[in-house]
C-alpha cells in the first residue's frame, strides 16, 4: 500500500506544479465574485479545480473527490470507495486577488478516513511541501521537521481571523490577546494550508484557527504530523479534518497553547 501512496504523492505533486502555472497565468488578470459573505471565488479557482479534478479522475477513476468549488459537471467516483481526494484549488483566494502572498494549491488523499498523502504548493514562493504517512516531510525534495522551541516565550505563532462567519469575535479576540501576551509574536498569513506547512517545517511553532473546512487543512495536517508535530482540535482529539477548530504545534507547546486558546474551546466543538 505504501507504494500506492507514494505514486499518489508523485501524481499530486506534479499536478500541483502544473496547476501553479495556471495560477500564475491568472495572477493580476482575473475577475472576482463573492459566493458568500467574504468568500471570494475567481475564474482561476474554477479552472484550476477543473484541471485537478479531471486529471485525478483520469489517473484514479475509482477515487472520490471532495473539492471546495461547486462546479457543475464535476463528479467523483460512482459508488463506495475507500479513497477520497480533498482539494483546495487556491487556498488564500483573497490574498491571490490582491497580489499578496501566500496562496497555495492543496491536495490530500484519504484512505478509509485517514489522510495518507498531503501536498501543498505555495505558488508565489515556489515551495512544494509533500508527505506520505510514515515517510516524513519534504520541502522541495529536502527533508524538514518542526521546530525545537520548548517555551511559549520563544514561540512564533500563526493564526487566521474569522471572516466567513464573523461570529464569536469576542472569544477570538480574548484568545488572541492571551497568545500575544504569552509568546514572541503572532502572524496571520491568510492561507491555512501554508500556516500548517510552515509549522511543519519549523518556521512557526504553532497554529490555531476556527471555522475551517476540510480542504483548508487536510493536506497540512499530515505535513505537520510527518514533520514531527502534533495536530488536534481544541479538546485534544486527533484527526480534526472535519472539526472546524484546529490546533497544530511542534508538539512541545501543544498543551500550553491549548490552554491559551481556552476561550475558543466551545466554538464549533
Amino acid at each position: 500500500m505504501s507504494t500506492l501512496y507514494e505514486q499518489a504523492r508523485d501524481v499530486a505533486a506534479e499536478l500541483a506544479l502544473q496547476a501553479g502555472r495556471l495560477v500564475r497565468f491568472y495572477a493580476g488578470r482575473v475577475a472576482v465574485r463573492e459566493k458568500g459573505y467574504n468568500e471570494l471565488v475567481t475564474r482561476a479557482d474554477e479552472e484550476v479545480q477543473r484541471f485537478l479534478v479531471e486529471a485525478l479522475q483520469a489517473r484514479f477513476p475509482n477515487h472520490a473527490i471532495l473539492a471546495e468549488e461547486d462546479i457543475a459537471g464535476l463528479q467523483g467516483a460512482v459508488g463506495p470507495t475507500p479513497f477520497r481526494w480533498i482539494i483546495d484549488p487556491i487556498d488564500g483566494t483573497t490574498n491571490f486577488t490582491h497580489g499578496v502572498p501566500p496562496y497555495a494549491i492543496s491536495l490530500a488523499l484519504q484512505h478509509e478516513g485517514q489522510t495518507v498523502v498531503g501536498v501543498v504548493y505555495d505558488v508565489p514562493h515556489d515551495e512544494l511541501f509533500t508527505a506520505v504517512r510514515g515517510g516524513g516531510l519534504y520541502v522541495n525534495g529536502v527533508r524538514a521537521q518542526v521546530s525545537s522551541t520548548r517555551t511559549l516565550r520563544e514561540a512564533l505563532i500563526t493564526t487566521g481571523f474569522p471572516y466567513r462567519e464573523v461570529v464569536h469575535l469576542r472569544e477570538y479576540l480574548e484568545a488572541l490577546g492571551r497568545v500575544i501576551k504569552a509568546t514572541r509574536g503572532v502572524r496571520r498569513p491568510g492561507a491555512a494550508s501554508v500556516d500548517l506547512a510552515w509549522v511543519a517545517c519549523g518556521r512557526f511553532d504553532g497554529f490555531f484557527e476556527t471555522g475551517l473546512s476540510p480542504w483548508d487543512v487536510a493536506a497540512g495536517i499530515l505535513l505537520v504530523e510527518e514533520g514531527g508535530g502534533k495536530v488536534t482540535d481544541f479538546h485534544g482529539r486527533p484527526n480534526p479534518v472535519d472539526a472546524r477548530q484546529l490546533l497544530a504545534t511542534n508538539g512541545h507547546l501543544h498543551e500550553a497553547l491549548c490552554k491559551l486558546v481556552a476561550p475558543l474551546h466551545h466554538v464549533y466543538a
